[in-house]
């Protein structure tokens, strides 16, 4: 992972070398420019990135639900909402007169421009960095929000042509499914798959093509990725002196000892037992 850290705005570009999700919110006056390489895999909450010239705009406030398959790369650029939209709208008001309440999916020939505006900021800011030069910083923001609103306003919104049925029906699937999940992982219960179909009201059938819709795993694998998570969690704020790795991954539904000492160093780059040390 590569990021600039420009004040107001901030500038990431990452390459995923194993699939990752991500969870959270925007917060208030910052929204998100960005990209992916075309992968039929790769979901931002309910939209997908299949086409070469998609692009993303995040607006404050919005919840997210990321999923990036291995061997993919991104790329963000965050910044003031308000200062965004008064340019915008003074560029192309037509579309930018309402404020996007939910992501927004955008069309362009501009995401070369985009790829290209962000690598000449790390090439540049390199290179200042090198030559210990400062530039005035109100002129770094003006050029960047330039170069964003270049994308942004040349660009067409999908507001009117949703995902698929099917893609959204899995993406409200796996949703509650995660949230029942989550639920019961927080009160030590462990959940099951049927658990989780009787809950939700689904097959298996549904929910394992659900699954491979949204973090392209099985369900099976995606509740024991969560427990593991759960047992790094709870192994990090535990006395090592009042528990053992034992009694948390049996907590968590890791009866095969063995084979969840493997899972989970794979997964987390270390033994259990290290985490509970440290």
């Amino acid at each position: 992972m590569e990021s600039l850290d420009l004040g107001s705005y901030q500038i990431v570009r990452e390459s995923q070398m194993a699939a990752v999700q991500k969870l959270g919110k925007m917060p208030a006056n910052l929204c998100t420019l960005s990209y992916c390489t075309p992968d039929p895999n790769f979901r931002f909450s309910e939209l997908g990135a299949d086409e070469a010239d998609t692009v993303f705009f995040m607006p404050e406030h919005t919840e997210f639900d990321i999923y990036v398959p291995a061997g993919a790369q991104t790329a963000y650029v965050s910044f003031d909402q308000q200062a965004f939209l008064e340019d915008a709208r003074t560029l192309n008001p037509s579309q930018w007169e309402n404020t996007p309440q939910q992501l927004q999916q955008l069309q362009t020939a501009q995401q070369a421009a985009l790829k290209g505006a962000i690598s000449q900021w790390f090439n540049t800011t390199a290179a200042l960095n090198e030559a210990h030069t400062v530039v005035d910083e109100g002129l770094m923001h003006r050029l960047l929000l330039e170069s964003i609103l270049h994308v942004a306003t040349t660009s067409k919104m999908q507001e009117s042509q949703p995902a698929p049925v099917e893609r959204a029906r899995a993406f409200h699937i796996c949703r509650m499914a995660r949230a029942f999940v989550e639920d019961s992982l927080t009160i030590d219960a462990v959940p099951t798959v049927t658990d989780i179909c009787r809950t939700i009201g689904v097959s298996e059938r549904a929910l394992q093509y659900a699954f491979r819709a949204y973090v392209d795993m099985s369900p099976v694998n995606y509740l024991r990725l969560c427990r593991l998570n759960r047992v790094r969690t709870t192994l990090r704020v535990s006395d090592p002196q009042a528990t053992t790795v034992t009694a948390v991954a049996m907590r968590f539904g890791f009866l095969h000892l063995g084979r969840f000492a493997q899972d989970y160093r794979q997964v987390f780059d270390e033994p259990p037992s290290v985490t509970l040390a440290s």
